[in-house]
């Protein structure tokens, strides 16, 4: 018997309504299914995202220790198998794949050390650093296709970047005019100026998307930090930098940490720039969406330091 988080099955409910709810009801039998078929034998309590059940299991065949994740498919899912084969193919520091059903979006994952993330790092400096680390590997890697190309290249049903720079731009008038702070409505304005500098050159490499402190956790042998759960996206490093900057914010870390991570990528300071307010923007659209009038205050400070009014 599976038993489903009851987080899980709130989420579910509240994000995806009537399919939500007919996912969380499948779980049982699809974790069955799954086991059988990759001769898994269950290997300790369930664990759960905000749209994923994972279940740590064993290999029967060889004493390997995996977890199966178990997902719907839909725009932000489907792409995660495709990025995770491109990465291991490249050495990246990325989570192992090592079986995908692509009907059912279910995968099993290397095994990694769910008690060392690197948000429990108490130094923020040194998380970034490994952050910036990891992105550098991640992104070096150029999928075969971009969103919506033709052809069946490597990189096949991923995101671009460009598309999704066409949507927050197209919204940004409606985001200005439902705040309520004119100096917001200032920063989202010159937020979607950085934006069409650079929407031309969307970029080829794989993003990650989420990149956050606690989307990093330790292998088990200790050999270093790996990144999990990805939204892929092809695009712009640029795009990538915004979570560091937020975790465990620090309005006067702002500047530091842009340099440190730009530093080790190698980008362009002003195409990063411009990028970073872009991802300000998306989120700007996101909460609109959700009936925010304000910006959220740790985005509107990184905002001011990128635009040089920190």
């Amino acid at each position: 018997m599976i038993d489903i988080p009851d987080a899980l099955i709130a989420t579910q409910s509240a994000y995806n309504g009537e399919a939500g709810r007919a996912f969380v009801a499948a779980l049982p039998g699809l974790a069955a299914e799954c086991l059988e078929r990759w001769g898994l034998r269950r290997d300790g309590a369930a664990m759960y995202g905000v749209c994923a059940l994972v279940l740590p299991v064993v290999q029967e065949a060889d004493g390997r220790r995996a977890v199966l994740k178990l997902q719907s498919v839909d725009a932000e899912t489907a792409g995660e198998p495709v990025a995770l084969r491109l990465w291991g193919a490249a050495g990246a520091g990325a989570v192992r794949l090592l079986a995908h059903d692509p009907e059912t979006g279910s995968m099993l994952l290397e095994r990694l050390d769910g008690h060392r993330a690197l948000a429990g790092e108490p130094d923020a400096d040194r998380a970034v650093r490994v952050i910036a680390g990891l992105l550098a590997e991640l992104t070096a890697v150029r999928p075969g296709a971009v969103a919506g190309s033709a052809g069946a290249g490597a990189g096949a049903g991923l995101r671009g970047l460009g598309e999704a720079a066409e949507r927050m731009l197209a919204a940004a008038p409606d985001v200005v005019a439902g705040l309520v702070d004119e100096e917001e409505r200032a920063l989202v304005r010159d937020c979607a100026a950085a934006v069409r500098e650079v929407a031309g050159e969307p970029g080829d490499r794989l993003l990650h998307w989420d990149l956050h402190f606690g989307n990093v956790l330790a292998r088990e042998d200790g050999t270093g930090w790996v990144a999990i759960d990805p939204k892929p996206l092809v695009g712009d490093p640029g795009f990538e930098l915004l979570p560091a900057l937020v975790n465990r914010f620090e309005a006067g870390a702002v500047g530091k940490r842009f340099d440190a991570m730009t530093g080790v990528l190698g980008l362009d300071r002003g195409r990063a720039a411009a990028w970073t307010l872009g991802r300000v923007l998306q989120n700007a659209c996101w909460s609109a969406e959700g009936g925010a009038r304000r910006l959220a205050p740790e985005q509107a400070e990184i905002a001011r330091v990128l635009l040089g009014r920190g």
